[in-house]
């Protein structure tokens, strides 16, 4: 069984930064991908950083490009988003996801990763 365990989340004003962790109990085909979603009250949840833990490829969606930095360290087996400058729709809960890689790279749709987190709590203050 995978477990993934987030961490980070506080409450910030905008402008602020923070660093969500996520630490994995397993390194394998499962955790090959790893991904940030969020997921604000009545929205839909959106992803929002991508991790090709094999090729070390990050990728982070259009809506926070810029301001937001996915990374890793295989050492400790955690995907981290750094997440500078924050607006107020920012706030969300994070969840960290894992899933296997496909031939043409990791998946991108929220129904595409098979193991997610608790998720974190992060409100951005006006």
């Amino acid at each position: 069984q995978v477990q993934l365990m987030e961490s980070g989340g506080e409450s910030v004003e905008a402008g602020g930064s923070l660093r969500l962790s996520c630490t994995a109990s397993v390194n394998d085909y499962r955790t090959s991908c790893m991904a940030w979603f969020r997921q604000a009250p009545g929205k839909e949840r959106e992803g929002v950083a991508f991790i090709d833990r094999r090729r070390a490829d990050k990728d982070v969606s259009d809506s926070v490009k810029g301001r937001f930095t996915a990374s890793q360290d295989s050492a400790k087996n955690a995907v981290y988003l750094q997440m500078n400058n924050l607006k107020p729709e920012d706030s969300a809960m994070y969840y960290c996801a894992a899933g296997v890689r496909a031939v043409l790279g990791c998946p991108r749709r929220t129904h595409e990763y098979q193991y997610w987190g608790q998720g974190t709590q992060v409100t951005v203050s006006s």
